[in-house]
């Protein structure tokens, strides 16, 4: 079928394959033939001038298609999504291809000046920019109907034509970073900028967060541990740990945000412009005219969706949370019975049994998260958004919400109203360790697990990984396309919150919470690193400065920990003496003492600054040689009108 297309022969000698396509099986020629076409055709004729070359297996059968560019197309991608490269003169400045001469390391031979990952990230930008011109169908599919300006791209993955498109593995790099990563068990800094160069920004930032986050907890720790071994059972002097709870809390985001800073202008994204956004792929509706690009495009009520929002979705959500009330009151029927039959035996599986209606709670409390996940992503899709950062958004409120009240409602019960402080930090003990390991295991061990018998089921795929057998293009991409999915960071920051929940919240009558917070974490790093190299298909990489409405996540339960560790000082009997004869004198105090460090909270976000001040002065500095440059061209604009 491939010498039949003459476009397909246009491949570079050296052709580098880095993006994979697979059809469904079956798909029609000519659907594939305009498909490919269209890849390979001129930007001047709607295509994206790619290079296509289809991967033949062993049976003959050709659904499977790798796609690459050549070097000179690569830049020019790199100009069009606003790559930022560091200049000879040490700056950070968006790339042109009329100025590469100015940027370090570049040389019309050194094909090695965009990373693997930004060269795939162009190549998914090109493809996704794929829109239909006159079709009014995809060829040979007619229920698969098309309009001008529509993604080619999104509508054969809605048809189910296209099964899926995923990047290309680099084995030896690959190789090399395995080793500096988690290779070897080691006390140091993680290779960031050499996963911010495999598999992207947004990866990059979430490892680096999670290394901050767990060197942060360090203080916590250390602290906690001499209450824990000392003050067991005295909870007076859990107040100064409350108090530099709080000022800990504060001080690590706003420090966050300045690491943030460095990391992402030293890898350019902190430069980066935002985009236009464009339609997200399942947004539906009927065909209309966009106001801001005047390009046709599907039109959806916003009033249906607000309907459906508050009608629907709310009403769900506020269901799901009454479940979720329901199941803590058995749960603590089930404490009620454990103390009674412990009571009754006093024996040491009774002891024991004291700590069953937990873990059981605990796991159920990780069964129902994942289950409303799926409602959650159900309803959301439904709302039908039209951006990908609104469906996000709207998704992650629904998933916090829900998970907030699912983990630690609980917790505010014992506290605040039962007033157990011994049952409190039994609970929490048991929530967080028992969260703790079956994340670990859902999250990677059984990955890893059925990975392994996959590749054991296929013997000659089995070495890719294990060794350094070389083996063919066909037998990776064959490997590669039935590992799972990496559908992003969210599960991975979602975790990070609900630690940060427990470790902030409650953990001045659990002092240890913080230990087993740290060593969770280093675990998770290399649990982590293993199921972005071993189990899950490479990831596209996306360019992003921030951690974006997680850092807002973050420092929301900052604020209610402050909220929390307040009254539970108030509560403390050593407060309590201080206020014997008016208990309203002792509300009012601990009122005061909680706005009083709010307001010390919220001074220091603003005296510490988001950027340091050597990146504000650059950062200041482009925006002013910018204006100077658009300056000049408008002068030269008006030069050249006035002599004609």
């Amino acid at each position: 079928m491939a010498e039949s297309w003459p476009f397909l022969d246009t491949f570079e000698p050296n052709f580098r394959p880095l993006v994979v396509i697979e059809l469904a099986k079956g798909t029609k020629e000519e659907t594939i033939e305009w498909f490919t076409k269209r890849i390979v055709d001129k930007k001047a004729n709607g295509g994206a001038q790619l290079l296509v070359k289809p991967l033949v297996t062993e049976n003959g059968d050709e659904h499977i298609y790798l796609v690459g560019a050549s070097h000179f197309r690569l830049l020019l991608g790199a100009e069009t999504v606003g790559l930022v490269k560091e200049c000879n003169d040490n700056s950070m400045r968006t790339f042109t291809y009329s100025g590469r001469k100015t940027f370090k390391d570049f040389a019309d031979d050194n094909h090695n000046f965009l990373t693997m990952a930004e060269c795939q990230y162009i190549i998914k930008h090109e493809l996704e920019n794929l829109r239909a011109k006159d079709e009014k169908m995809i060829p040979g599919y007619p229920q698969a109907k098309l309009y001008p300006g529509k993604s080619i791209v999104r509508r054969l993955l809605t048809s189910g034509i296209l099964v899926q498109i995923f990047p290309l593995h680099d084995r030896e790099e690959l190789k090399k970073l395995r080793h500096s990563w988690y290779g070897r068990v080691k006390v140091g800094y993680q290779p960031l900028d050499e996963i911010r160069c495999y598999f992207g920004e947004t990866i990059a930032l979430y490892f680096g967060f999670l290394e901050y986050f767990t060197f942060a907890l360090i203080p916590m720790a250390v602290i906690g541990i001499p209450y824990y071994v000392f003050a067991w059972e005295d909870y007076d002097k859990y107040v100064m740990f409350a108090t530099f709870n709080l000022l800990w809390s504060t001080v690590i985001l706003e420090v966050w945000k300045r690491i943030c800073a460095i990391m992402t202008y030293r890898w350019g994204t902190l430069l980066m412009k935002r985009q236009f956004e464009e339609p997200r792929p399942g947004f539906h509706g009927v065909l209309g005219i966009n106001p801001v690009t005047g390009r046709e495009e599907p039109v959806y009520s916003s009033i249906k969706r607000q309907i459906r929002i508050y009608l629907v979705s709310l009403p769900f959500v506020c269901l799901c949370l009454y479940f979720s009330l329901y199941v803590m009151m058995i749960y603590f029927d089930l404490e009620q019975w454990a103390l009674d039959y412990h009571e009754a035996n006093n024996s040491n599986f009774s002891s024991l049994m004291l700590f069953v209606p937990s873990i059981i709670y605990a796991i159920v409390i990780e069964i129902m998260n994942r289950i409303y996940r799926y409602a959650a992503e159900f309803l959301t899709s439904w709302e039908n958004h039209r951006l990908e950062s609104s469906y996000q958004n709207h998704l992650i409120l629904k998933v916090l919400v829900f998970n907030f009240l699912n983990c630690f409602a609980s917790l505010f019960y014992i506290a605040f109203v039962l007033f157990d402080m011994k049952l409190l930090r039994q609970s929490l003990a048991t929530l967080l360790i028992t969260s703790q390991i079956l994340n670990q295991f859902a999250e990677s061990l059984l990955p890893y697990w059925l990975q392994k018998r996959y590749k054991k089921r296929t013997k000659k795929r089995m070495c890719s990984l294990k060794t350094d057998t070389d083996l063919s293009l066909v037998e990776q991409v064959n490997l590669e396309k039935e590992m799972g999915t990496y559908f992003g960071t969210f599960d991975d920051y979602l975790e990070l919150f609900l630690q940060f929940g427990y470790v902030s919240l409650f953990s001045c009558v659990y002092p240890l919470a913080a230990v087993f917070a740290v060593l969770n974490n280093i675990t998770e790093i290399y649990s982590d690193a293993l199921k972005m190299c071993r189990v899950y298909k490479r990831p596209f990489a996306e360019p992003t400065a921030n951690i974006g409405v997680w850092q807002l996540a973050f420092e929301t339960m900052s604020v209610i920990s402050v909220v929390t560790n307040c009254i539970l000082i108030g509560m403390s009997p050593q407060v309590n003496a201080l206020f014997t004869d008016s208990k309203t004198d002792l509300i009012l105090t601990v009122a005061l003492v909680e706005h009083l460090l709010l307001a010390l909270k919220f001074i220091m976000a603003f005296v510490i600054p988001d950027k340091p001040r050597d990146i504000q002065i650059k950062l200041a500095k482009l925006e002013f040689e910018s204006l100077e440059a658009l300056k000049q061209q408008q002068m030269q604009l008006a030069a050249e009108s006035l002599k004609e």
